[in-house]
């Protein structure tokens, strides 16, 4: 559905038609359009979050073992700027290696500090146990300061469909022109949304898509519950997954260039708020 987008998508769907796309084709794929929230550090959007600052976590909860992205405050939250089920109230706190080392393990986390819990201040270098300087010269880049959102709107980037237990990959089901309309998107995002490189809900991107990325989230976590470093249960039906969240660190890191932090979740786990069940997957091209 829409969700009331009204006129917003006219850029897309003008540009689309201009192409030759066959207004029904057009108008099926606009039934994919997700409500989703930017966050950027500029603009004169409500301040919803910070990048960075202190490390506040409830004593009982272990120290992360990835570095510290953002923490939001869900209360802040326009309502209606998601269809995510996410608590009224709250911090959600992110965390992520912004680095792909090829092994089956999540690369980041989430926790939630409900309202009113008492939090104590953490090292917010903990997660570097080793004292890698390179990894730690990377965290000091993350950005810092207030976070701003602005209501958007999110098509799908991938134009591919991979059936599981399949090699090869086809349009998405009922979308014979699905390349095609990525691309328009592509083209005319600017004109409808607000860039800005943390997002919540909506679908995935990275700097290079084919298929949908928080399906690699998904072969990522089912890889991991196999393996035994991740608990499970695990759908591999990536209907059963949301985005939580997407981060292009490479916009704020230097040296971590078109590196890209997909936060999912499985529908069941965020219904419940189970966030320490959201999985982290990161597409990096060094």
């Amino acid at each position: 559905m829409t969700f009331g987008f009204g006129d917003r998508l006219t850029p897309f769907r003008d540009k689309a038609i201009e192409r030759g796309i066959p207004p029904e084709d057009v108008e099926n794929w606009l039934m994919l359009a997700r409500p989703c929230a930017t966050l950027t550090q500029s603009g004169d959007g409500p301040v919803v979050g910070r990048f960075g600052g202190p490390l506040l976590l409830p004593a009982d909860v272990p120290d992360p073992a990835e570095p510290f992205v953002a923490t939001l405050d869900l209360a802040a939250l326009p309502s209606g700027c998601t269809d995510l089920p996410l608590p009224r109230d709250g911090q959600l706190l992110l965390f992520a290696f912004p680095e792909d080392e090829g092994e089956c393990v999540s690369m980041g986390s989430v926790v939630h500090v409900p309202v009113g819990t008492a939090v104590v201040e953490r090292d917010r270098n903990a997660w570097n146990e080793w004292d890698v300087d390179d990894y730690e010269t990377m965290f000091e880049e993350f950005p810092q300061g207030p976070l701003r959102a602005v209501a958007a709107v999110s098509l799908p980037n991938h134009h591919a469909f991979q059936v599981r237990g399949e090699r090869t990959a086809g349009p998405i089901p009922g979308h014979p022109r699905s390349e095609d309309l990525v691309g328009v998107w592509q083209d005319t995002r600017e004109a409808v949304n607000t860039e800005g490189s943390l997002q919540i809900g909506g679908y995935a991107d990275e700097e290079a898509v084919y298929t949908d990325p928080l399906g690699n989230v998904v072969r990522r976590a089912v890889r991991a519950a196999e393996k035994g470093n991740w608990e499970g249960p695990v759908s591999d039906d990536v209907a059963d997954w949301v985005l939580l969240a997407d981060w292009y660190a490479g916009a704020d890191v230097s040296g971590w260039e078109s590196a890209t932090v997909h936060w999912g979740i499985q529908r069941d786990d965020l219904a419940a708020g189970r966030f320490d069940r959201a999985f982290a997957q990161v597409f990096y091209n060094p």
